[in-house]
């Protein structure tokens, strides 16, 4: 048989045995992928099944084992593993709703229930998620109505501008974002028979809908954060306070340092609480 470290090349034992040389190349060949196979399997053991190809490439290139990422990439294929990375994201766009155009470019708002917009935010607990809808009141950042839910169904959306509305005001215009709530049929449906003026947001355009995005901010840079919600209830308690010292309390620099409730109800002396 051939020896490698023999005195006579690979190609004069070849002859002398009457060898096909090629096939003792590709014999070697074979030999030195299953060492570098070997050693690819050994490195994914050694990082606890965590490292892909680039960094079992550069792990190998430290132990002085020149491979090509490539070939690492193919032989890890082959043995069917990967290492531990973030998976890409795809989202769904649904195709049949009806798009509405986004009404607010070069819009002047002059006065209370011209423009609401709404929005839904996510808020972290021990054991969970919950999501909190707003509707705000973009004139006077007075928030109208909000509500608290531990799933992500339009019908939640739908109850909180229903309780909104209920409190005698309506808005001409109503801005949302794409979100399957705000897309849905029912949601639709409730605010073109009320006779409200749909706007939506433009995919991925989150500045569309701004004066939402600044009380995102605002409510957990002030509570949220500060405070880290243990259960549903006191989340409850905690947003439902908080929403009613910023609507008669917080002074806002755009408004003149005035707080909503004074904007919205058009009295600098408002000391009406959030409902």
């Amino acid at each position: 048989m051939l020896e490698e470290n023999h005195k006579l090349s690979i190609r004069r034992q070849c002859d002398i045995l009457a060898i096909n040389r090629s096939s003792a190349y590709n014999k070697k060949k074979i030999k030195v992928e299953d060492k570098i196979e070997e050693k690819i399997i050994e490195q994914y053991i050694e990082s606890g099944c965590r490292y892909g190809y680039r960094k079992i490439t550069e792990a190998l290139e430290r132990q002085g084992d020149t491979v090509n990422h490539k070939k690492v990439l193919a032989i890890m294929q082959k043995q069917n593993i990967q290492g531990v990375y973030p998976k890409k994201k795809f989202k769904y766009t649904k195709t049949e709703h009806k798009k509405y155009p986004y009404l607010l470019n070069d819009l002047t708002i002059n006065h209370p229930d011209e423009v609401w917009a709404t929005d839904i935010t996510y808020v972290k607990l021990p054991m969970g998620f919950i999501y909190l809808v707003a509707y705000i009141d973009l004139y006077s950042r007075y928030i109208v109505a909000f509500n608290i839910s531990i799933t992500m169904e339009a019908q939640f959306c739908i109850d909180c501008l229903q309780e909104a509305l209920t409190k005698g005001r309506m808005p001409i215009i109503l801005n949302t974002d794409q979100g399957s709530q705000f897309t849905s049929n029912d949601f639709v449906s409730y605010v073109e028979v009320n006779d409200i003026i749909l706007s939506m947001d433009a995919k991925g355009r989150c500045f569309d809908n701004i004066f939402m995005e600044r009380f995102w901010r605002s409510f957990k840079q002030e509570d949220l954060y500060r405070h880290r919600y243990e259960s549903v209830a006191e989340a409850k308690a905690f947003i439902a306070a908080y929403i009613l010292w910023y609507n008669n309390q917080r002074l806002h620099q755009a408004l003149g340092y005035k707080t909503p409730s004074e904007i919205y109800f058009y009295n600098k002396k408002a000391k009406e609480k959030f409902p």
